[in-house]
């Protein structure tokens, strides 16, 4: 049986949907391709993750009215820009209805010739692989073409936390002691058939 036939979701509150979720912190990205007249696009995404080492990866979720994802459906490629934490100004201007997003914004063209935003903390410069229905939203899968080399351990991400930007606080991140073991854990969980 399936979540459908069983009437799971149904009368879920989406108010509370979105805040029970919001308990969840994310990082926040910026996904850009080139439009038909080489024109930069781009919109804010915090429904960004890795998915597959091999073949390399990535999913991203727009929301089917997206204009955004109409333009980089018709290019085939985007790149995701991760944001570091001083940039709250550039995301909050491209989650906004804001006409020219890129207007001010310093930005190059990748190897696929989407744009990459001056200061990110990385980039990671994809073709669309394949395309799901997701409810409301599309998923997005993105073979990786090419990525950033990592920045300095001292940048941190912007983070989304409860509707509002967070960060990293320096005393509350993981240790430097710990960080093989944990990087050696989450290299094994990525095998298992649960993650």
């Amino acid at each position: 049986m399936t979540g459908n036939e069983s009437g799971a979701g149904v009368g879920i509150d989406p108010r509370r949907f979105r805040n029970v979720l919001g308990q969840f912190c994310t990082g926040v990205t910026i996904i850009t391709t080139a439009d038909d007249d080489g024109q930069p696009v781009g919109f804010a995404c915090q429904s960004f993750a890795a998915l597959s080492l091999e073949p390399p990866l990535v999913l991203f979720c727009p929301t089917k009215a997206s204009r955004s994802w109409a333009a980089i459906e018709r290019s085939g490629r985007f790149c995701v820009n991760v944001l570091a934490e001083e940039q709250q100004d550039t995301c909050a201007r491209f989650g906004s209805r804001e006409p020219d997003k890129f207007a001010g914004i310093d930005w190059t063209p990748s190897p696929l010739g989407s744009p990459i935003l001056t200061g990110s903390l990385a980039h990671i410069d994809c073709t669309v692989d394949s395309v799901h229905d997701g409810g409301d939203h599309w998923v997005v899968f993105g073979r990786v073409d090419s990525l950033s080399e990592a920045r300095d351990d001292k940048e941190r991400p912007l983070l989304f936390y409860r509707g509002q930007y967070t960060g990293i606080e320096p005393e509350k991140t993981v240790p430097a002691p710990w960080r093989d073991d944990l990087e050696a854990f989450l290299t094994t969980a990525s095998e298992d058939t649960w993650l």
